[in-house]
């Protein structure tokens, strides 16, 4: 604890997983880092992935990049409690477990629909539904041996209920308010979830804002931070999960991606955060922390602290 305090007070709040919380407590919100970087395997790190827990509970994940599916598995969760999950974008780094996860829950008690969201495609992307039937269905899918889980003849077990994001349509763009981009897909008595258009280069991707035992929450997602889309989607949220995959400084291709340090303070300032969270951790940005660290206290005063695999945030 003395340790932990020293390090606050000195800005460094980068602890690694092993001194992190436990989640699944009481408390009526928490999240879990279950992947804090990626795509790279040097870093040690599952790719992007988070867990919500309501009320001590796995309720919703985001993403499931690769090794995550093994975090989840080390987090105590099951696939049978979860309520949705939603996809920021399909890049592999953010998706490529969703096989081993659905796999691992045949051998589950779950009998409901899971339904999946995420964004609709381009040429560069498919859609989440046709990124969902490419691997499942059950004719032509690369996992068709799973394709129980999409086919409703098939009996047993649960289906999964892929569906696209897409902006609301039939709005003239002279009339349109802010915030009129944001889209709520999903909510049931414990939760509700909504999202926003992102740019991330030519990829489809959404930031998506949960609300849950009172707070907000939201992930950023990948995004290069450009317009205002996720300031007003982060607007006044308890927790930001905000992605510090380039340093400051960067260009060409990668800040067409991503956004630097000081572009998630300013988006953080903005938005007047609470709390804010770097995740989706890369080489070129670890061992950088403290520079990390100056380029947001330039814009943004809240806590800051640097995730790791299996950490656990209380909002």
């Amino acid at each position: 604890m003395i340790a932990r305090l020293i390090l606050t007070l000195l800005g460094l709040a980068w602890l690694p997983a092993a001194l992190a919380q436990t989640c699944g407590t009481a408390a009526p919100v928490q999240v879990q880092v279950l992947g804090s970087g990626g795509p790279e395997l040097q870093d040690r790190r599952a790719s992007s992935s988070y867990l919500v827990w309501i009320e001590g509970r796995p309720r919703l994940l985001v993403d499931i990049g690769g090794g995550a599916a093994l975090r989840f598995g080390e987090s105590g969760a099951t696939v049978s409690d979860l309520d949705v999950i939603l996809l920021t974008h399909l890049h592999a780094d953010h998706t490529a477990d969703l096989p081993a996860l659905i796999k691992s829950s045949f051998f589950e008690d779950r009998t409901r629909t899971l339904p999946i969201y995420g964004p609709g495609g381009n040429k560069f992307m498919p859609s989440t539904v046709a990124f969902v039937r490419t691997q499942f269905d059950s004719v032509r899918g690369a996992y068709r041996y799973l394709g129980g889980f999409l086919n409703p003849l098939a009996r047993g077990g649960y289906k999964l209920q892929p569906q696209d994001v897409r902006p609301l349509s039939g709005k003239l763009k002279a009339g349109r308010q802010p915030g009129d981009e944001i889209v709520y897909p999903f909510a049931n008595n414990r939760l509700y979830a909504s999202a926003i258009p992102v740019t991330h280069g030519n990829i489809p991707a959404l930031a998506w804002r949960i609300t849950a035992g009172g707070k907000g929450i939201v992930f950023s997602g990948d995004t290069n931070g450009r317009g205002e889309q996720l300031a007003r989607l982060a607007q006044g949220a308890d927790l930001l999960v905000a992605h510090n995959a380039v340093p400051e400084g960067a260009g060409g291709v990668e800040r067409d991606l991503h956004m630097p340090p000081s572009v998630i303070g300013d988006m953080a300032q903005k938005a007047q955060v609470k709390q804010l969270v770097l995740s989706h951790r890369m080489l070129r940005t670890l061992g950088k922390e403290e520079e990390t660290l100056a380029a947001i206290r330039q814009r943004y005063a809240g806590p800051v602290q640097f995730a790791n695999d299996l950490d656990c945030f209380t909002p």
